[in-house]
């Protein structure tokens, strides 16, 4: 019985091996014509930008890169709501505060001293300001995204020409060296 195992396990393995053979075929070299080049429209990046001034976005679509939208809508739209919010927090604390200057107490900043007051208003109209900022912001670099990803289309990229790190040791010390290979085959 202890003989049978292993001249079993030895038959199984020999038929495995030969149940997975291919079959070898012959292969064929198709040789593609590089001279034909796409031709380039210089224009393509400034009708990106213009569309994405126009509408932000649009020149995103107009590059396809439609996964890149909601990324322009979601930042404009958080600065800008953040914008809108803290300007409506400035106008309740200045309100506030003219108010208690004129007398009238508010119930709702009824805690807050003069100077708590002035100090919220100072507050939330630098986070208003830094929000418009941002704002402005994200829509300019909309713009240069669309401008860009257009002109970047055009590049010719192919096998020929690689960048590719490289790490090789130092002579004497036989540390490792870091460094970047630029090549272009002809």
């Amino acid at each position: 019985m202890n003989k049978i195992v292993p001249i079993s396990i030895l038959f199984f393995l020999i038929g495995t091996v030969s149940l997975f053979a291919q079959v070898k075929k012959d292969t064929v070299l198709v040789v593609k014509d590089t001279s034909a080049l796409q031709e380039i429209d210089p224009l393509t990046p400034a009708k990106a930008a213009f569309y994405s001034a126009i509408l932000p976005g649009l020149g995103q679509a107009y590059n396809k890169k439609y996964w890149k939208i909601p990324l322009v809508y979601g930042a404009i739209g958080t600065s800008l709501y953040f914008y809108i919010d803290n300007s409506k927090k400035y106008h309740e604390y200045r309100d506030a505060y003219k108010r208690r200057l004129e007398g009238y107490h508010d119930d709702k900043f009824q805690y807050l001293d003069e100077s708590r007051l002035i100090a919220g208003q100072k507050f939330y109209q630098r986070n208003r300001d830094l929000s418009a900022l941002f704002v402005v912001g994200f829509y300019v670099l909309n713009i240069i995204d669309a401008n860009v990803d257009a002109a970047l289309i055009q590049f010719n990229v192919n096998e020929r020409l690689s960048l590719r790190p490289e790490i090789y040791p130092a002579d004497v010390t036989f540390k490792p060296n870091v460094g970047l290979t630029f090549n272009y085959r002809f």
